[in-house]
């Protein structure tokens, strides 16, 4: 048997793996979606009339409140989604007052959206394991 048979072998444990592990991907997943759908409000004139502002706003903010207490455990992790919240908003924010700032800042969007994109979808398998599990 090679080295990598034997590896395949061995079942997977997952006596650590708890709810809270499900949830805390869950929360993550959400704010990014979210954050994507800012984005979507920010690019195109339907999406802002299809979702209500306020509503976004809303989940965004409840959602962003309850990863950012989840993060108190890990300081690094927590300032970087704090920092990239920041970021997509103020740019965001940009790019729906018009002017020479509004092209700039709807390419530095689109970038954004790549990096949330492969964020979701990435974790979006991880939850789909941590579920089957």
């Amino acid at each position: 048997t090679s080295r990598s048979d034997s590896k395949r072998e061995v079942p997977m444990t997952v006596a650590g793996l708890t709810p809270q592990h499900i949830e805390i991907a869950e929360t993550f997943v959400r704010l990014y979606v979210f954050l994507t759908q800012y984005i979507d409000r920010c690019e195109d004139e339907a999406s802002r009339k299809e979702y209500p502002e306020e509503e976004l706003q809303k989940h965004l903010s409840e959602t962003r409140t309850k990863l950012l207490d989840i993060l108190k455990v890990n300081p690094v992790v927590k300032g970087k989604v704090e920092k990239e919240c920041e970021r997509v908003l103020t740019i965001g924010a940009k790019s729906l007052k018009g002017g020479t700032e509004k092209v700039a800042a709807l390419d530095v969007l689109g970038a954004e959206r790549v990096v949330l994109k492969n964020k979701t979808i990435a974790l979006s398998d991880l939850l789909a394991v941590y579920r089957a599990l």
